[in-house]
C-alpha cells in the first residue's frame, strides 16, 4: 500500500521580514544617490549644444550645435591643457600604483597585526584631509621666505627658491602630494587582496629557499595582477579628468604655474567663473566623459586580448 507523505506547506513570509529585505534596503540608498547625483544631471548635457543664457534658461537658449566643441578645440589653450592633463595623470597613475604596491607589501611583511593596523590608520588619514588643508600645509613648506624647504636650503648657504614661480618643479610636487594623499587607501585594497593569497604558496617558496624578494616576485605580484589590471583600467578611464582640488588649491591658482599645472578641470572652472560661458564648460565636460568611456572600453579590450581573466568585464 502506497502511503503518501503530506507535503510541507511553508507559511508565506512577508517581504519586509524576508532575508533579502535588509540587503535591498542597504542597496537602495546608494542606488538612489547615484540616480540623483549621476543620472539626473545628465539632462544638463543639452547645454553643451546651446548658447546658454541665464535669462532664457535651458530651453529658451539658442541652439548652436557643435559650435561650443569647435570653440574649445580651436582655442589656444586646448593643446596645453590636454597635454598637461594626460601627462600629469599618467605620472599619478604609475607612481600611485607602484607606491601602493610597495606599501602593501611592506605592511604584509609586518608580523604584528596590531602594528599593521596602526600603520594603516596613519597612512589612510591624509585621504580624508581636504585639499584646502593640504594646500596650507604645502604653503608652510614652500613659502618663498619662511617655508621649511627654503629654511633648510638657507642652512647650506644657497639662495631661497620661489617655488610658486617655478612651473618646472610642480609636476614633481603634485606627484608627491597625490601619492601622499592616496597611497594609504590604495594600499589597503592591495593588502586585502594579499590576505587572500594561499599560504601554501609561501610555504612552498620557503621550502625551496626563496628569499623575501623572490616570494614577492614569483608569488605576491602574480597573484595581484588581476586586481592591478582592473584598478589600472578604472584609473585610465579617468585619465582625462583631473583632481580639481589638487590642481587648483595646491597651486593656489597662480597664473605663473599655468604652463605646467593648468588642466581641463581648472580650465572649465575658470571658463564658468571668469567668462561665464556655460556652453563651452558643458561641452568640455561632455568630451571628458566620452573620452573616459572610450578609454575604459579600449583598455579593457586590450587587457581581455592579453589575458581574459584580468579584464574588467
Amino acid at each position: 500500500m502506497n502511503i503518501k507523505t503530506p507535503s510541507v506547506v511553508r507559511p508565506k513570509q512577508a517581504f519586509y521580514k524576508s532575508n533579502n529585505f535588509q540587503a535591498y534596503t542597504i542597496g537602495a540608498i546608494p542606488l538612489l544617490l547615484i540616480f540623483i547625483f549621476n543620472y539626473l544631471p545628465m539632462f544638463g548635457v543639452i547645454i553643451a549644444f546651446k548658447d546658454y543664457r541665464f535669462d532664457k534658461g535651458i530651453f529658451g537658449s539658442e541652439w548652436v550645435g557643435l559650435d561650443n566643441f569647435k570653440m574649445f578645440v580651436s582655442s589656444n589653450d586646448f593643446t596645453r591643457i590636454t597635454i598637461n592633463t594626460l601627462y600629469l595623470n599618467a605620472i599619478f597613475i604609475a607612481a600611485g600604483i607602484i607606491s601602493a604596491l610597495i606599501v602593501a607589501i611592506l605592511l604584509y611583511e609586518i608580523k604584528s597585526r596590531n602594528a599593521t593596523k596602526v600603520y594603516q590608520t596613519l597612512l589612510i588619514t591624509p585621504h580624508f584631509l581636504s585639499w584646502v588643508v593640504v594646500s596650507y600645509m604645502a604653503y608652510a613648506f614652500l613659502h618663498p621666505s619662511y617655508g621649511l624647504v627654503n629654511s633648510v636650503i638657507g642652512m647650506f648657504g644657497a639662495e631661497p627658491v620661489d617655488w610658486y614661480s617655478k612651473p618646472e618643479a610642480w609636476p614633481l610636487i603634485l606627484t608627491i602630494a597625490s601619492v601622499w594623499k592616496h597611497v594609504g587607501m590604495d594600499s589597503v585594497i592591495y593588502y586585502a587582496s594579499m590576505m587572500g593569497i594561499d599560504n601554501s604558496l609561501y610555504e612552498v617558496a620557503d621550502i625551496e629557499g626563496a628569499n623575501a624578494w623572490q616570494k614577492t616576485r614569483y608569488v605576491t605580484l602574480p597573484s595581484l595582477v588581476p586586481l592591478i589590471s582592473v584598478l589600472t583600467i578604472l584609473k585610465i578611464g579617468s585619465i582625462f579628468r583631473a583632481d580639481f582640488g589638487l590642481f587648483y588649491q595646491l597651486t593656489r591658482d597662480i597664473g605663473a604655474l599655468y604652463d605646467a599645472t593648468d588642466v581641463i578641470d581648472t580650465y572649465i572652472f575658470r571658463t564658468m567663473r571668469v567668462v561665464g560661458d556655460m556652453g563651452v564648460s558643458s561641452a568640455v565636460g561632455l568630451m571628458q566623459s566620452l573620452v573616459g568611456f572610450v578609454l575604459v572600453m579600449l583598455t579593457n579590450y586590450v587587457s581581455k586580448k592579453i589575458e581574459p581573466d584580468n579584464a574588467l568585464f
